[in-house]
């Protein structure tokens, strides 16, 4: 779809671009009527599996047009940078700390780049199992990036320097990152039916790596300017800090009004806890992840349908125990990690 919009004539395309892409389309087209017979198959095993790979990975490198549309791709990522940190990779006179941190910067760009493909999807509400796709590349980007990294340290000459420091952390941060997303949440994708299992596993892992690189990209922009705001260099820091310090502060209210409840389940303590509750669902709740929402309607629908305090008491105590545990993982949010906060 994508290579057909490039094709539109509205587009005006020398005729060498359009011949190009016309090549592609040909290929893509071929890949997809093998792809559909492949899933008729009964038998589909690693030999099928090896042969198609082999075949697309052919047909894909012998069309010219595909080295030019990656290298595009990838010089929109090199600049995909705050300007503070854009500006080094363009100085060509700067210090050797600066200047080992700037062969690196444009590869984080380049990562953030194709992870704002999935936000836009998430944000369009579009069908997300293709991101897989965009998931695979990102897979094959942060490891380029740590490995790069890691080959620069080896050579680096004082190990002491604070931008070692930084660059060593960097890809420590970015290979946890990947590992937590890639055997967890993104683990079996493929297999899941319910859209709202996957919706929820998209989230999860894109705003993990996301909001990870930015903050690497965020300790860079310190260690080069410290005078800099770091939440002036990406504008979604201001809203995730305060949605996250909202979510936090009326998570703590609502705990302690649910534990109030469960060790005396009179009717002012549990009608004040419902209220808390209901409230807390027409607002605050937006704020979680999508897999932690569903969590707490289903909690919530069995607190309001249950009339029996009694019954009530051991629910409650489930509910505060989760709600505490996210209270945890809301406050190791990067954007307010930082934050001194007492429940």
């Amino acid at each position: 779809m994508l290579n057909a919009m490039l094709l539109d004539p509205q587009t005006r395309l020398d005729s060498k671009k359009r011949d190009g892409l016309q090549e592609l389309a040909g290929t893509l087209r071929d890949a997809i009527l093998i792809g559909d017979a492949m899933i008729g198959l009964e038998k589909r095993g690693n030999a099928e599996w090896r042969a198609w790979t082999s075949t697309i990975s052919h047909r894909l490198g012998a069309v010219r047009v595909v080295s030019e549309l990656v290298r595009a791709a990838d010089a929109a990522g090199d600049r995909n940078l705050p300007p503070t940190l854009l500006k080094l990779t363009e100085t060509a006179d700067h210090s050797t700390e600066h200047a080992e941190l700037a062969l690196v910067l444009p590869r984080f760009g380049r990562v953030l780049n194709s992870l704002s493909v999935i936000g836009g999807m998430l944000e369009r509400d579009e069908p997300l199992k293709p991101a897989m796709v965009i998931f695979s590349r990102v897979n094959e980007q942060i490891l380029e990036l740590t490995t790069f990294i890691d080959n620069r340290l080896e050579r680096f000459l004082d190990a002491d320097a604070e931008v070692f420091s930084s660059l060593d952390a960097a890809s420590y941060t970015a290979s946890m990152e990947l590992k937590k997303v890639y055997s967890h949440e993104l683990a079996a994708l493929a297999q899941l039916r319910p859209a709202p299992s996957v919706y929820a596993r998209i989230e999860t892992a894109y705003s993990l790596l996301n909001d990870g690189f930015q903050q690497i990209l965020a300790g860079f922009v310190r260690l080069v300017d410290p005078s800099v705001d770091v939440f002036s260099i990406f504008p979604s820091f201001v809203a995730k800090r305060e949605q996250s310090l909202s979510l936090r502060s009326e998570l703590a209210k609502l705990v302690k009004l649910i534990q109030k409840a469960e060790a005396a389940p009179q009717d002012a303590a549990i009608n004040a806890m419902q209220t808390a509750i209901a409230d807390f669902m027409e607002t605050t709740v937006r704020f979680l992840f999508y897999k932690d929402t569903e969590t707490v309607e289903r909690f919530v629908a069995e607190i309001m349908v249950t009339r029996n305090n009694e019954d009530l008491v051991p629910l409650l105590h489930r509910f505060g125990a989760y709600l505490e545990t996210l209270l945890g993982q809301v406050g190791l949010r990067t954007v307010i990690a930082t934050d001194s906060f007492k429940a």
